[in-house]
């Protein structure tokens, strides 16, 4: 059996410990995420660009809920948005909020059904 490869480790190029600016952002990212629906948006944008019609559609969230959630993501420079012809594409703004959203669902799928923690 092959052996299990092993993600790449983290970029270590942030030395310095967080101040005060970087813990209150991320404290507002953490705070943005605590919210099932936005959390699934990433999730979504995640995998690929989407417009609020879609997104609607693959969460299940109601359009108007997700607009305003959007906008809430948008505000806090979560995500970016596009025009394309007469619609808005929604789009992640950056890799780390990739993996943050990533490594959470990750981590809450090992405790929802018990699979055994990574070393």
């Amino acid at each position: 059996m092959p052996a299990r490869e092993e993600p790449p480790p983290a970029h270590h190029g942030h030395q310095q410990g967080p101040g005060k600016a970087q813990l209150e952002t991320a404290t507002t990212v953490f705070a943005l995420l605590a919210d099932p629906t936005r959390l699934h948006l990433l999730w979504l944008l995640a995998r690929a660009e989407a417009d609020v019609t879609e997104l609607a559609t693959v969460s299940g969230a109601a359009r108007p809920a997700v607009s305003q959630h959007l906008a809430k993501l948008r505000l806090a420079g979560l995500v970016q948005a596009r025009k394309e012809g007469r619609r808005m594409v929604y789009s992640l703004r950056d890799g780390h909020l990739r993996r943050l959203v990533t490594e959470a669902l990750n981590h809450a799928d090992h405790q929802v059904t018990g699979e055994p923690w990574h070393p």
